[in-house]
C-alpha cells in the first residue's frame, strides 16, 4: 500500500499541475485578435503636360498604362476603401482599381483632412490612397506621425508607400513599383 501511494502521490500532484497550468492560460488569454489597418498611398499617374495653363489636366497615355498597371498590383489585395482627391489625374489613376474592386472612390481634401479621424474610420481595412508628389508622403507622415519622407519628385509616378496600423503601432515601407 505504501508503494502504491507513493507512486500515486506524484501522478496526483502531475494532474493537479497540468489542470492549473490549463486553467491558468484560460483565464490569463484575454486577448483578442489585433486590429490591422494597411494604408496604400499612390500618387497619381503621368499626366497631360501639352497645357502647361491646365490646372487639372487629365493622363496621358503612359499615365491611363500606368493606373491599369495599378489595378494589377492591387488586384490580390481585398481593398475595403478607395480615396482619391478631386482632380482628374487622381480620379483617372484610381478609377481602374475602383472598377475591378466594385468600390466607389471616396473623394478628400488632403489640406483639411483629420488625420486621427481618418484613421479611426479606416481601422481594420485596406484602404488606397490616390494623392499628389507633396500630398501622399504628407500623409504617410501624418498617418505613421513622423516626418520622414519628403515630397517625390515630380517624375515620380512609381512609388508606393504601404503603411500598415497594428494595434495603433504604424511601421512603413516604400516600394517602386515599375
Amino acid at each position: 500500500m505504501n508503494r502504491t501511494m507513493r507512486t500515486i502521490k506524484p501522478l496526483i500532484a502531475l494532474a493537479i499541475i497540468l489542470v492549473g497550468s490549463i486553467g491558468c492560460k484560460k483565464d490569463t488569454k484575454i486577448a483578442e485578435d489585433p486590429v490591422i489597418s494597411t494604408f496604400y498611398f499612390i500618387r497619381h499617374a503621368e499626366k497631360d503636360r501639352t497645357d502647361p495653363e491646365n490646372p487639372d489636366p487629365e493622363l496621358n497615355q503612359d499615365g491611363l498604362d500606368r493606373a491599369i498597371r495599378w489595378a494589377e498590383v492591387f488586384d490580390p489585395i481585398p481593398l475595403d476603401m478607395v480615396y482619391s482627391t478631386n482632380y482628374e489625374r487622381t480620379s483617372m489613376t484610381a478609377a481602374p482599381t475602383s472598377i475591378k474592386k466594385d468600390i466607389d472612390i471616396k473623394y478628400y481634401d488632403p489640406r483639411d483632412m483629420d488625420i486621427e479621424a481618418f484613421k479611426m474610420e479606416n481601422e481594420g481595412k485596406n484602404v488606397l490612397v490616390v494623392g499628389h508628389s507633396n500630398t501622399t508622403p504628407m500623409l504617410v507622415n501624418k498617418i505613421i506621425g513622423m516626418e520622414k519622407y519628403d515630397a517625390m519628385d515630380d517624375s515620380d509616378n512609381s512609388s508606393l508607400f504601404i503603411v500598415r496600423i497594428i494595434d495603433g503601432v504604424p511601421t512603413d515601407i516604400r516600394l517602386k513599383i515599375d
